[in-house]
């Protein structure tokens, strides 16, 4: 069968390495397996179940660097970043692997009719898990590690083009001792994620990645009377109500902006300004995008790594382009780096309308859209007005004003006086078309569970 998935370094476009498609009767032993060892996996203690974690996180610690070697080398992440990933995903596993216990312990209710209660929650068999290239290792583990943990087992189909960071943390969960079969990596096409769903020993699935994939997991899911988790695209509001430091203010946007080169679901993507800071806010903003050099992602010196593949470069250019096309004002930018490799000018754009595919679609790059605004009632609506609500940030030096308006966001996440962000025990999830369900902390283990009552009279 011919590959789909392959290396391909987005930096010179040269594909390094491609890997074979899984035949059906792979993905059929696949399943079979994974069935096999759930029934084993589900009786296990739990604390026995956290212990692989755990050795998962001190052998992720040990390959750190080897680790972000192959997230720079598939998808440009920038070595630092890379680094950073990898030590997050360590945060994670080692979380769930001490607070998983007591996460999943009885949960004893008292019956206002008198005698007793209890829920329990129990692992409900294999769940697919459908990921994005963006985050390889961190997006793999806050799906892998609370279901692990909870006793189920993992089938997990990654991205394409991170073919050799998919293999890498399989080898870790197997390094790990992690029973046989409890997490298997599969390459898996289209069909065969549908045919993956439909199975009856298949629980559930997970997927983080665009409206429509989402949409098509979501679909057989519900088709197959199975749970969803979904994490799609965002369109993160970054609010400036007032800030005493204005510079400290948009060296945050701008690291909000241009976290892993702007290609984050969380990022802050539209820099929402009360008119009073806005001139200030945009000059400074485009000063700061001006600053990045763009090069090598492993080289040191390089400040800005390509996007992941040319077709994201070529897909983030038809809107830049479509919304200068229609009047909105370039300060910074707006072209293609003078360079082999897929990359994107460090963008600021103003003056953008609803007739621009700017104002609606998630520009996934880095290209910041600044707006002014009167005040915070305004600052609200433009922020509302979009069909995506995963993140958001409200900015000011009045902590109980921030609080009122962050309460008024129609997002499942809002940070105060700092971009999204994301943590081990803090629950991650979005609104409306920015998906379903919960990640990470408590929320995030007892997702994919069996929430069992027994009643006692």
């Amino acid at each position: 069968m011919t590959a789909k998935f392959n290396t391909t370094n987005p930096a010179t476009g040269e594909v390094l390495k491609e890997f074979p498609t899984a035949s059906d009767e792979e993905i059929s032993a696949v399943i079979d397996a994974s069935d096999a060892a759930f029934q084993t996996w589900r009786t296990t203690d739990v604390r026995e179940r956290s212990a692989p974690l755990a050795r998962a996180a001190d052998l992720m610690d040990e390959r750190r660097w080897d680790l972000a070697e192959l997230l720079t080398l598939e998808m440009g992440k920038l070595r630092a970043e890379a680094e950073a990933e990898v030590e997050l995903a360590t945060r994670i596993l080692r979380y769930y692997a001490e607070e998983g216990p007591l996460l999943l312990s009885d949960e004893v209710l008292a019956p206002s009719s008198g005698g007793s209660a209890v829920m329990k929650y129990e692992p409900i068999g294999p769940i697919l898990g459908v990921m994005p290239w963006n985050f390889p290792y961190y997006q793999v583990v806050r799906l892998a590690a609370p279901n692990l943990v909870a006793g189920n087992t993992i089938i997990l189909k990654h991205a394409s083009n991170c073919p050799q960071s998919a293999l890498a943390f399989e080898q870790v969960m197997n390094d790990a001792q992690l029973p046989s079969d409890c997490y298997r990596n599969v390459f898996a096409d289209n069909d065969q994620i549908q045919t993956i769903i439909a199975d009856e020993r298949v629980r559930g699935a997970s997927l983080t990645g665009s409206e429509g994939a989402g949409a098509a997991v979501a679909g057989a899911a519900g088709h197959n009377l199975k749970k969803s988790i979904l994490e799609l695209g965002g369109s993160d509001p970054f609010i400036v109500l007032d800030s005493a430091d204005l510079d400290a203010t948009v060296t945050a946007a701008v690291k909000g902006r241009m976290t892993n080169s702007g290609q984050s679901c969380i990022a802050s993507k539209r820099l929402i300004v009360v008119e009073d800071r806005y001139d200030e806010f945009v000059d400074l903003m485009t000063a700061k995008m001006s600053q990045f050099v763009a090069g090598d992602p492993a080289d040191s010196v390089t400040t800005m790594a390509p996007l992941s593949s040319e077709q994201a470069a070529r897909d983030l250019m038809e809107q830049v382009e479509d919304a200068i096309n229609h009047g909105a004002k370039v300060h910074t930018g707006g072209h293609r780096v003078d360079r082999p490799g897929a990359f994107v000018e460090p963008t600021v754009l103003t003056g953008v309308t609803e007739q621009m595919r700017a104002y609606s679609e998630e520009l996934f790059g880095p290209v910041a859209v600044v707006y002014s605004v009167a005040d915070e009632d305004e600052a609200v609506a433009l922020a509302n007005d979009s069909s995506f609500g995963l993140g958001g940030t409200v900015v000011s030096d009045d902590i109980e004003k921030a609080h009122r308006v962050a309460d008024r966001i129609d997002t499942g996440m809002v940070w105060i006086n700092q971009a999204t962000w994301t943590e081990p025990d803090l629950p991650f999830g979005g609104t409306k078309r920015s998906g379903v369900g919960r990640e990470l902390g408590a929320e995030g283990v007892r997702e994919f569970v069996n929430k069992k009552l027994i009643r006692t009279p």
